[in-house]
């Protein structure tokens, strides 16, 4: 087996950089306007064609992923209780928290990994104000069951897409699910400002009521709608985003070899793939890998790490066991948690180096 350059990493992901010039001739448009942030021209530029790309009829582009969560949560949640998942990154349930409300936790599906619409109904209290749900890895939750239980029960749906930019469900921009969906524009992400994220939202009244609540509840330069916070994004981040997305199919495509390899030459006998949910036109954000067990894991981890490689344990550990958390077992996500490991997948990931990480890989198993 042939080994990679040694001293160099292969970390889970690596930031897609557009060639310089094209970021730079975007950062001169910035100097030449002298205007660097509140909503400049470059953003309202870069909304126009996320929203044509995208194809959703509104967008709100803010400065990172977790302020559009808090937003919609402070909208919708009036401190009840939120039913929410318990396999996520931190921040669906660190907002739940910091906007005064209850997470309720719901356990996952074995296999979709997202939230089991089957066990909504029986978390549902007088309390229950809304469902914040997680797309986990860009892989949809049941939409459709979970909109019927919503509007049985007169609850609100924001969903937590953060790994979703482009990904559609039956030939549906995933952002046009809910009342509300949001999304992570980090830089690990495939589609990125460098720090950003999104709000997207049904109808031009929940639109207005977003806008002025991302921009510290202006209603011109000396009214105010009400209360509002800072989630504006600046025009260089902007830039970053415009002479990111010309690219974007590109960089999908790309991922889409790495998955596919992964695909064909890991060792699945002991070892369990994401299942994405039909109808679904993935984007391939993350490769997730669930072992048998979290020994097992810690093994292949360690041997990874010994060769440079580093791989993500996302996500772990299980939302409802964080220290400000009241513990209610989950017994599938706490297990999956322990047990998942994601492999690095990004554009410029060689086919020696992949080889070598499944190599790695194969050999513990």
């Amino acid at each position: 087996m042939s080994k990679r350059i040694k001293n160099k990493n292969i970390n889970v992901t690596k930031t897609f950089l557009p060639p310089f010039y094209e970021y730079d001739s975007l950062i001169q448009k910035i100097w030449k306007n002298e205007w660097l942030t509140n909503r400049g021209d470059l953003l309202k530029e870069l909304e126009k064609k996320l929203k044509k790309h995208l194809k959703v009829s509104n967008i709100i582009v803010m400065t990172n992923g977790t302020l559009p969560i808090q937003i919609a949560l402070k909208f919708f949640g009036n401190n009840g209780e939120i039913i929410t998942t318990p396999f996520s990154y931190v921040a669906t349930t660190s907002s739940i928290v910091w906007e005064n409300c209850t997470p309720v936790f719901v356990d996952i599906h074995p296999e979709y990994l997202t939230i089991d619409e089957t066990k909504i109904e029986a978390a549902i209290t007088p309390k229950t104000t809304a469902i914040l749900a997680t797309h986990v890895y860009g892989n949809p939750c049941n939409v459709d069951v979970i909109e019927k239980i919503a509007k049985k029960h007169h609850l609100k749906v924001i969903y937590d897409a953060a790994h979703g930019f482009g990904v559609t469900f039956k030939n549906q921009s995933i952002f046009n699910y809910g009342d509300v969906s949001t999304c992570s524009f980090h830089a690990t992400k495939l589609f990125h400002t460098g720090e950003g994220g999104a709000i997207f939202c049904k109808g031009d009244d929940l639109y207005k009521e977003f806008f002025y609540r991302h921009n510290f509840g202006h209603n011109g330069p000396l009214n105010f709608h009400g209360v509002g916070i800072n989630a504006k994004i600046s025009e260089l981040q902007a830039a970053m985003g415009l002479a990111v997305l010309p690219h974007i199919d590109f960089i999908i495509q790309e991922r889409k070899k790495v998955v596919d390899y992964y695909n064909s030459h890991l060792n699945f006998s002991r070892l369990t793939k994401l299942k994405i949910r039909e109808h679904t036109n993935w984007n391939y954000s993350y490769y997730p890998v669930i072992f048998e067990n979290e020994e097992k894991l810690l093994e292949v981890e360690s041997q990874l790490n010994k060769n440079n490689i580093f791989p993500r344990r996302y996500f772990n550990p299980a939302l409802n066991t964080l220290p400000y958390i009241n513990f209610i077992p989950m017994p599938i996500a706490e297990s999956i948690s322990k047990r998942i490991i994601c492999l690095p997948l990004y554009v410029g990931l060689t086919t020696e180096n992949l080889k070598f990480i499944i190599h790695i890989i194969n050999k513990q198993l």
